[in-house]
């Protein structure tokens, strides 16, 4: 495990194939107990990730999981998986790493005032009552940025979660970036990835091949992935958008996500009128 300290106060934790930045406020105390507590937890998560990797990989719902980890994976992707959605417990897999380094964290700390873990930008977030904390919202998931999330204690947000197909992932569908915020980063992990893939419309300007062709480790199999797409029409484009948005409005009205933002070839639909979403303003 790798340690390095970055600007602004923050921490870098890198082991493997997991790659986090974290950061917390308040005293200069309760900083350090829980940084150092973080830097711990984070050195056993990979072991016990793969450990248990063939039933991460399986569809859910699966057979109960040790890890704390991965059961906080399973537990995000449960909502959706009740619901006849495919889903393996790696769509959450980065969101849970962040929920439980952040969990450490103000078990170790509770005089921190905010704080953060960004998993690769999935992150889980803590405000303190008198405290905000404002989130970079990105574009698309190649890191170019569009405006900012207010997070307050009363916004109920504690994960935010981007998905598209120009991420670390695979994806079903054709969205540049679909962000979600919810209770927790696992379940906003979960939902960002299903919400993706549903961005999603019948076009012969957009290439697909298996999975298991480009990855033969693949938790997708033989399920069709993008890996192209060509000038969509506008019709092609507001059909997508508006198969996510009807799946993400279902969501947020059943209580599994707060809010989702879908951008797909420069429009956008965002749902969760009563949060801060202040897209295209500067973070």
């Amino acid at each position: 495990m790798n340690a390095q300290r970055l600007a602004g106060g923050r921490l870098h934790l890198h082991h493997g194939p997991i790659d986090v930045v974290l950061k917390g406020d308040g005293p200069a105390d309760q900083v350090a107990a829980a940084e150092d507590a973080a830097a711990r937890r984070f050195a056993t998560i990979l072991d016990e990730l793969v450990a248990e990797l063939p039933l991460l990989r399986a569809p859910q719902p699966g057979p109960p999981l040790a890890g704390a980890v991965a059961q906080r994976m399973a537990a995000g992707c449960a909502p959706f998986a009740r619901q006849g959605i495919f889903v393996t417990a790696m769509a959450a897999v980065a969101g849970a790493v962040a929920d439980e380094l952040l969990a450490t964290m103000r078990a170790a700390a509770p005089g921190l005032s905010r704080a953060f873990v960004n998993d690769g930008g999935d992150i889980a977030v803590f405000v303190a009552p008198g405290a905000v904390l404002d989130v970079a919202l990105a574009a698309d998931t190649t890191g170019r940025m569009e405006g900012a999330l207010r997070v307050t204690p009363e916004s109920g947000i504690g994960g935010i979660a981007t998905s598209g197909r120009h991420g670390r992932s695979f994806s079903l569908g054709i969205a540049d970036a679909v962000t979600v915020v919810a209770r927790d980063a696992a379940t906003a992990d979960a939902a960002a990835t299903l919400l993706a893939n549903a961005v999603d419309v019948a076009s012969p300007a957009i290439t697909r091949v298996p999975a298991e062709s480009l990855d033969p480790d693949s938790d997708l199999g033989t399920r069709l992935v993008t890996t192209q797409i060509d000038a969509l029409t506008e019709d092609e484009i507001a059909a997508a958008l508006a198969q996510g948005a009807a799946l993400a409005a279902r969501w947020i009205a059943q209580g599994h996500i707060l809010g989702a933002a879908l951008r797909l070839a420069g429009a956008a639909r965002v749902l969760g009128a009563d949060l801060p979403l202040l897209l295209g303003t500067s973070p």
